[in-house]
């Protein structure tokens, strides 16, 4: 049995859509002017067979209006008025016009469409004033009013396919932004720990071999679980760019819940880390767990990266309404080292933006008994009219 969505109606796209906006007009202006064929003859059979090529070229001008709407209108339009001028069966050929000054208008070609338009108005005021009796001025003003609102129709729909682009333009460059901040946290976070094992791994094999293997090789297993966690991290937060159809990522959000690995891995850098919980803490909404989480995380990189700290205290601090996440450490700042180079880092505003995305804040600075300190502020209201899922 198909399924709903395989069954339901789909309108046709693309160049399917002008075909079938082309013969469903031509089916329209067709039926209309089936008098011409039949009864009794008005004009010549040649003259007949002549305005049905001109109905046919005029409904079919529609048919290239996505791709050259002016052309298409304007070969519309003066197919449609030499159609009145040489018929003497007045069928609904106008409606060809009508839609053409529409399409022009919703491709954005607003000033083409009311030249097109005027165009059309002053030739039938012409035709008016020589003294043709099939249109007077309250068809005039009746034809008037349906061009002015087809152009209006159209430009409103230009201006809402407009904004619906620049909104999906919007979504697409923070969905960008969201997977740099999450790129920015787990490399930079996993691969400063790497550097500091490494160089301790080193340090202690150079100065004695013999004795420091059991401390080094310890270091190099610390490097080895950050590598694996760094892939599994990285390919989560890659998978929101899968294409369709390839498997959902498995692994956990990452949350305050594995806030453990972040302090074992501290740990095994030399840094003693300890967490306080106060208040109601758990369970938090997804994009506050997120947030706080990569906080407690480019802190403790921080912390580790530069401050020449032994030991962080984690402070996370709930009432119910808010989540307040406090990162103190012990250090002396960071070393002068000469091979340093390149712009400072962009973690602290990297934190920043996460707290404020939530409609908090953050600040860092140094700490009042020395040290360093980082404190954010994340409401625990929800920012989004749709909840993500847990996983």
């Amino acid at each position: 049995m198909p399924s709903p969505a395989r069954s339901r109606l789909r309108l046709p796209r693309g160049r399917a859509a002008d075909a079938a906006l082309a013969s469903g007009l031509f089916l329209v202006v067709g039926l209309g002017t089936l008098r011409s064929l039949i009864g009794a003859r008005e004009e010549p059979w040649a003259v007949t067979a002549a305005n049905w090529v001109l109905i046919a070229v005029a409904c079919g001008a529609l048919y290239f209006s996505s791709r050259r709407p002016v052309a298409a209108a304007s070969v519309a339009a003066l197919a449609t008025a030499v159609y009145y001028v040489t018929s003497a069966y007045d069928g609904p050929l106008l409606l060809a016009v009508v839609v053409a000054l529409f399409l022009v208008a919703a491709a954005g070609r607003l000033h083409a469409a009311v030249v097109i338009a005027a165009l059309c108005l002053i030739g039938t005021a012409l035709g008016t004033i020589r003294g043709n009796g099939d249109v007077n001025q309250v068809a005039l003003f009746m034809l008037t009013g349906w061009f002015v609102a087809m152009i209006t129709l159209g430009g409103l729909r230009h201006s809402h396919l407009a904004r619906a682009r620049e909104t999906e333009e919007r979504a697409a460059t923070q969905e960008r932004l969201r997977i740099a901040r999450e790129l920015h946290d787990v490399v930079g976070h996993h691969l400063s720990l790497i550097n500091v094992q490494s160089t301790a791994a080193l340090r202690r094999l150079t100065k004695d071999p013999a004795a420091g293997a059991d401390q080094a090789t310890e270091a190099l297993g610390a490097v080895k679980d950050a590598s694996r966690e760094a892939l599994r991290e990285l390919r989560a937060t890659l998978g929101v760019l899968r294409e369709a159809g390839e498997a959902a990522p498995t692994a956990p959000a990452p949350g305050l819940g594995r806030l453990g690995e972040l302090t074992d891995a501290a740990g095994a850098a030399g840094l003693a880390v300890t967490v306080h919980r106060t208040g109601d803490t758990g369970p938090l909404p997804v994009e506050a767990e997120l947030a706080a989480y990569r906080i407690v995380q480019e802190s403790l990189t921080n912390v580790a990266r530069h401050a020449r700290a032994t030991r962080a205290d984690i402070h996370l601090d709930g009432d119910g309404g808010r989540l307040t996440v406090t990162v103190t450490d012990d250090g002396r700042g960071p070393a002068a080292d000469p091979a340093r180079t390149g712009p400072p880092g962009s973690g602290i505003t990297g934190m920043r933006e996460r707290a404020r995305a939530l409609g908090g804040d953050l600040t860092a600075g140094p700490a009042p008994g020395g040290g360093f300190s980082v404190r954010a502020t994340l409401p625990l209201a929800r920012t989004t009219a749709t909840e993500e899922p847990r996983r």
